[in-house]
């Protein structure tokens, strides 16, 4: 007998899946803290060069502020004069007036007005070492990737319960290890380990609950999870505003996370993984415990020669999608949109720290704005077609981020809230198309390769996470009076050209799901043939193809 059908009579989501989804949510929790706690962490306070011991960035007196304007220099910050951040002028060696000559900080004084501490500070990464903070944001993604490609394989080797508990363990040592670094150069590498442990561990659990979990409540599974996700980023924000130490703030987010460890009582081996390797008594020792849990009476001899679903579909690979140009032409859109729709989400997300205005008030917005995004998505995307909205949320996106060249070329400081307002409809876009690309690639690529397809796909949203902080980080590297707008420009234009190139992509609303590479092939023939929809079983349409989607969708956010 099949697990499937077991499962089924066991129910697709009893009380047993229930508490085990809820267990495996909380690390979504936490994770969307973690993530993006480098914006509180690595925010750039207000600075300038010190000139002394007992030198404060807050004016003391009359004199203080003489002895400021004697020696920082000034520098036209768009439409006003601000003191240096990163000069200060030479004093000759007799100890007469200083000259104009300036030289380079190696000391600064910090505003307090909004942080108590942050790493920044600590660490000194201001400056000509202000590249460091985009370093460490790109380090977090190259620990995901890392996680992406490693730690699936061994999942499928030594089983999901295993890897979650030993990536778990790892998450909760290293963050809270990070709030004692010694240097940067530690910092970084910890944000490698922990990014590579958080993603592994959420994938492993995430994984083990679908594989426990009938077709007709897959979609929920993948859906409320994202607003256990969007919940933490809340939680962060509050957090944030009245933690304002980032060693403090550090250890509120991580400390939790040790709680894990109690995982190791509660959290079984997937039933479906133990089938699939032999080990069918210990498969049936969970399955006896969920049908007991779930108040069902299952018949032994459903359980006497249980299997996992054969698989006899001939394997092919992933590279036989650029067998024609049709096929390269579909592929290379699909990845392209990955790439980008990852990098802008995660850019505009980084980004939320160089905008003007109130820092936590931003955050928030931002927070507000995704989950509005999500939403949607859920309500119009089987309503108006994976293309048309696809193409809509990329050009959105886009326009709105390229727009805010206007207020910040043409416009003074009065109006940086038009910025601020473009960049968040920037952001709605971007989650939107984040979202939906998992589908859409999901029902574009043939059976024999979905699996395959999917993770190429994840591969270049890894890469464009990666190249995120470089582009948020932008105009703070190269300045003048495009430093807010240059790096929503750059998205904005990536999206715009992404979205352009889906509207060649076929659609693939209420159409048979390509199952052969030559299916894929014929797929801009079905698009007007309506592609064999009466013969398409509605539930599997629904909720197969969903299965792998949302399991990845989730990945993006560890």
């Amino acid at each position: 007998m099949k697990f499937d059908e077991v499962l089924a009579h066991l129910g697709d989501f009893g009380w047993y899946q229930k508490r085990l989804y809820l267990l495996i949510c909380i690390p979504s929790f936490f994770g969307s803290m973690q993530s993006l706690a480098v914006l509180f962490l690595l925010d750039t306070p207000g600075h300038r060069c010190s000139l002394g011991v007992n030198d404060t960035y807050q004016v003391q007196d009359a004199h203080h502020s003489s002895f400021i304007n004697m020696s920082i220099p000034w520098e036209t910050d768009r439409d006003k004069q601000v003191l240096s951040s990163c000069k200060i002028y030479q004093y000759p060696q007799n100890g007469s007036q200083p000259n104009n000559l300036t030289t380079p900080c190696s000391a600064w004084v910090f505003d307090r007005a909004t942080y108590e501490s942050t790493l920044t500070e600590k660490f000194g990464i201001v400056c000509d070492d202000l590249v460091l903070r985009s370093h460490s944001n790109m380090a977090g993604f190259a620990g995901q990737l890392a996680g992406t490609l490693v730690m699936g394989l061994l999942s499928d080797f030594f089983g999901r319960r295993p890897l979650y508990l030993l990536n778990s363990l790892g998450v909760a040592i290293i963050s809270i290890s990070m709030a004692f670094v010694p240097n940067v150069y530690v910092y970084i590498a910890f944000r490698v380990l922990g990014s590579m442990c958080g993603i592994a561990a959420f994938t492993s659990s995430f994984v083990l609950t679908m594989e426990m979990t009938g077709p007709s409540r897959r979609v929920f599974v993948g859906i409320i999870v994202e607003v256990f996700w969007c919940m933490g980023l809340f939680t962060l924000g509050l957090l944030a505003y009245f933690i304002r130490s980032w060693q403090t703030l550090q250890l509120c987010i991580s400390v939790p996370t040790a709680l894990y460890i109690l995982y190791y009582w509660v959290i079984p081996e997937s039933p479906r993984w133990l089938i699939s390797r032999g080990r069918i008594p210990e498969a049936q020792v969970v399955i006896r415990k969920m049908a007991s849990v779930n108040g069902v009476e299952l018949p032994e001899v459903m359980l006497e020669k249980i299997t996992v679903d054969d698989d006899n579909v001939k394997a092919v690979r992933v590279t036989q999608m650029f067998t024609t140009p049709w096929l390269l032409f579909v592929t290379v859109i699909i990845f392209f949109n990955w790439f980008v729709a990852s990098m802008v989400y995660y850019g505009l997300g980084l980004n939320v720290q160089n905008l003007s205005g109130d820092i936590y008030l931003n955050f928030t917005i931002a927070n507000i704005v995704e989950f509005v995004s999500y939403m949607m998505c859920v309500t119009l995307l089987d309503r108006l077609g994976r293309k048309f909205l696809q193409c809509g949320c990329m050009l959105l996106g886009g326009i709105a981020c390229v727009c805010t060249m206007f207020p910040v070329l043409y416009g003074t400081s009065s109006i940086d809230w038009v910025t601020v307002a473009l960049s968040m409809v920037g952001k709605f876009g971007a989650a939107g198309a984040f979202a939906i690309v998992y589908i859409y690639t999901a029902e574009l690529f043939p059976t024999v390769v979905r699996n395959s397809g999917v993770g190429v796909s994840s591969f270049f949203a890894r890469i464009g996470g990666m190249v995120s902080p470089y582009i948020a980080d932008l105009g703070v590297l190269l300045g003048g009076d495009l430093k807010v707008a240059l790096p929503l420009i750059v998205f904005g234009g990536l999206s715009i050209a992404a979205g352009l190139l889906t509207l060649f992509l076929p659609e693939t609303l209420k159409r048979r799901l390509p199952e052969t590479i030559e299916d894929a092939k014929n797929m801009r023939k079905a698009k007007k043939a309506n592609y064999g929809l009466d013969a398409m079983d509605p539930t599997m349409r629904k909720t197969d193809v969903k299965l792998e989607t949302f399991t990845s969708f989730t990945e993006k956010k560890v």
